[in-house]
């Protein structure tokens, strides 16, 4: 599969192979919910906590002599039963995450990128030269090439200035090769990868 590669001022510069294998699988739509679920579970708190009639503070005295009020028996004013009592069988502290195969992982990551490129939604660009962490570079580089949102830029590496300087554009980020995951690639209408990245996803992923 061979993509048009554009320059900063959106003009073609070449060609490059994308390999059948990240970028021209069949797209599971299980696989990809499956996916997401997990990443939305490991990113779970698990904090919620609530109190049972232990935990609550307070009714250590019988409330009200056992015979003789006409009221029901009560050993607590802590009873769930009671406003200001204990829950019953409400939310602990838990860790919600799990883990799944590799396998499921890689082919998830390659169902989604198939899936932009099927869809039209992936730009190659040759290079992408930010060397301060100033907004307005990034932002020139987008209005260039028609995007103004919504976008995620894949570089090959660790790239401080550019990282930092995406920081204020609502809806654009930047990930590095080895940290891509389904679900920040799904956030993002489109996809802006640099052309060295590819070569590094081919080392990366097929290695």
């Amino acid at each position: 599969m061979q993509v048009e590669i554009i320059n900063k001022e959106n003009k073609k510069v070449g060609k490059v192979d994308l390999p059948d294998d990240i970028f021209g699988v069949d797209v599971k739509k299980g696989l990809l919910h499956e996916i997401v679920r997990n990443h939305l579970a490991n990113k779970r708190q698990g904090t919620a906590s609530t109190k049972t009639k232990g935990l609550v503070s307070g009714g250590g005295r019988k409330p009200y002599k056992q015979k003789g009020t006409g009221r029901a028996r009560a050993g607590s004013n802590r009873s769930p039963l009671w406003k200001g009592g204990g829950t019953v069988f409400g939310p602990q502290p838990r860790d919600y995450s799990y883990k799944l195969p590799k396998k499921v992982k890689w082919g998830a990551l390659n169902s989604t990128l198939s899936a932009k490129i099927a869809d039209d939604e992936v730009i190659i660009i040759d290079s992408i030269t930010i060397t301060e962490p100033k907004t307005k570079l990034v932002k020139d580089l987008l209005a260039g090439i028609g995007i103004t949102s919504g976008v995620l830029i894949i570089v090959p590496e660790k790239n401080g200035a550019l990282e930092m300087a995406v920081r204020n554009i609502p809806k654009v980020d930047v990930a590095r090769v080895n940290e891509l995951n389904v679900y920040s690639i799904l956030s993002h209408h489109r996809l802006l990868i640099v052309k060295d990245a590819v070569e590094k996803m081919k080392e990366t992923y097929l290695a």
